[in-house]
């Protein structure tokens, strides 16, 4: 510690790259501390620090893996309110002052950020170190080091033993839940009196006075959960589920909330208890998007000028192609739930009405629409299709399940709706199709991805987009990642891989990760985090520069 103090005091007010010589190990009074790397000046990427504090944890936290995600994920929330009460900020130049850690959103996350085990707890953070210019402040880094981290620590370990146990304890009853959906035959659950509806377009966080979620009476089914009480809710079985009812009653909310049910959520956040299956992907249209050597021919036979279908491959897809390659990679990518919302799909795409077929056959109609495959991607694959379909009532004849949203509530309407298939038949000519069938396992060329920008190794998450070399690929409209710390992971994992890459050498990396923890990418900071298989493959189907082996 003296050390520390004796090197900052040395290098007062000189050039910023004498910091390197801060670069070690310190040990304090309750906690050592690494300073791993050293940023080149105050505008580049933070520092990296690692913090062990040697602190006995409670058994009940360690008890089983997804206890010791939700402790470290807490003390992650713990370490950030620590730095809003303790840290100053704008200490000088770029990034000076600035302490940081990753976490705080709403989902629960396994966080390189933090881990525990029973010796104690492993923080990795990122600090600003200060200077004026590019002269080094090391009275303010001093203060850093010595009294706010200190502080940030202190209050980060000195929990309220209920908050926490209470935290800790949703988030397994959630997984608990996750868990009992395929044997119950079931893809989703909801909680009765979840809150649904966010705060905003830029805000995760529940809307205040929204109406809580009621499960129709036919719907309805409980659990008893690990900690002895018992839930009841929503259920939406297998097979093919339709979200119908009025502009701004809650169809798309409903979905947004499936949608991000493959993560827990923290408590209050109003979808602690809504789950799906953690395979669950979002598909839309996506004008633009690169595809390659991807099978449509079951949804698109033939294209103009003879462009194959079966290998098919595009630097600028249409939305109705888009939309069949992503259901063809996600059989691909083993998602047993698709979610798919009418607002932001391709019309073609997901049905031809009566009149549509009567006035162009289907010889001039390539397309065979969704509505007519749908039943076929249950009965062969075991995929099951919640679509919100609020302008479209053809959908009925497909549909397993019809939940009707009315300011906010369900209310099960499958009865209606196959009574009015009766009443109001709509002369629809079932279209003529491709089986879906013998969905290859694509073999994605190592040789033509590259980390490299000239000879230097580039990969980061920013926002929604993941930099990988020269590439910047934006998955904003894959709206299941949920932090760029996902996309970073994405990228080292791709990296990590040294031969040609499929599905299933993905998921022996994931596997691997399981079993060995994030920090099997070394060196390891603290800014990656969990991800799903299906994950990992939407990056890969994107970016522009893979090619596949035939």
């Amino acid at each position: 510690m003296d050390r520390l103090k004796k090197i900052l005091k040395r290098i007062e007010k000189h050039g910023y790259k004498a910091y390197n010589d801060i670069i070690g190990k310190y040990k304090f009074h309750e906690f050592d501390l690494e300073i791993v790397h050293v940023q080149g000046d105050p505008f580049a990427t933070p520092s990296k620090i690692t913090i062990f504090i040697p602190k006995k944890i409670q058994t009940i936290f360690l008890k089983n893996k997804i206890r010791r995600i939700a402790f470290a994920d807490y003390l992650c929330r713990r370490f950030k309110e620590g730095i809003r009460r303790f840290a100053k900020l704008n200490r000088g130049s770029g990034s000076s002052g600035l302490i940081f850690i990753e976490g705080g959103e709403q989902v629960v996350l396994e966080r390189s950020a933090c881990e525990i085990d029973e010796k104690g707890i492993v923080l990795r953070i990122f600090m600003g170190l200060p200077a004026y210019g590019r002269r080094i402040s090391a009275k303010d880094a001093e203060e850093m080091f010595f009294k706010e981290i200190p502080n940030i620590l202190n209050y980060t370990i000195n929990i309220n033993e209920k908050e926490t146990q209470t935290f800790v304890q949703i988030i397994e009853n959630a997984e608990y839940l996750r868990d009992k959906l395929k044997e119950k035959g079931l893809c989703v659950f909801i909680a009765d009196d979840a809150i649904l509806p966010r705060l905003s377009g830029i805000s995760d966080k529940p809307l205040k006075k929204a109406v809580p979620f009621k499960s129709p009476p036919s719907l309805k089914v409980v659990f008893s959960l690990p900690d002895g009480k018992e839930i009841s809710g929503m259920c939406i079985k297998k097979g093919v589920t339709l979200i119908v009812g009025g502009g701004f009653h809650g169809k798309s909310t409903l979905l947004s909330a499936i949608e991000q049910g493959i993560y827990n959520h923290v408590p209050e956040d109003g979808r602690e208890y809504v789950v799906s299956s953690k395979s669950a992907v979002y598909i839309c249209a996506e004008n633009g998007r690169y595809i390659e050597n991807v099978n449509i021919e079951p949804f698109v036979s033939s294209l103009p000028f003879g462009k194959d279908t079966i290998h098919f491959s595009t630097e600028n897809a249409s939305g109705s192609t888009s939309q069949a390659a992503a259901i063809v990679e996600a059989i691909e990518a083993k998602s047993e739930l698709l979610l798919i919302d009418e607002d932001t799909s391709a019309t073609n795409f997901m049905v031809r009405d009566a009149r549509m077929q009567k006035l162009v056959s289907k010889t001039k109609e390539p397309i065979t629409p969704f509505i007519d495959q749908v039943k076929e991607l249950y009965r062969n694959f075991g995929i099951s299709t919640i679509l919100v379909m609020g302008g479209c009532g053809d959908y009925f004849d497909v549909a397993d399940c019809v939940i009707h949203m009315d300011s906010y509530i369900p209310y099960d309407v499958t009865e209606k709706a196959q009574n009015i298939i009766h009443l109001l038949p709509t002369n629809r000519k079932k279209e003529e199709k491709k089986e879906i069938k013998n969905i290859k396992k694509r073999i994605f060329n190592k040789n033509s991805i590259s980390p490299y920008r000239g000879k230097k190794k580039k990969i980061d998450g920013k926002g929604t987009t993941l930099i990988f070399g020269k590439e910047r690929i934006d998955m904003k409209t894959w709206r299941q990642i949920v932090s760029p710390s996902q996309l970073r992971i994405i990228g080292f994992i791709i990296d990590y891989i040294k031969q040609d890459i499929t599905i299933d050498t993905i998921k022996e990396i994931i596997k691997k990760i399981e079993k060995n923890g994030l920090c099997i990418f070394q060196p390891c900071y603290g800014n990656i985090t969990s991800v799903r298989s299906q994950d990992i493959m939407a990056i890969l189907n994107r970016m522009r520069n893979t090619k596949c082996k035939e």
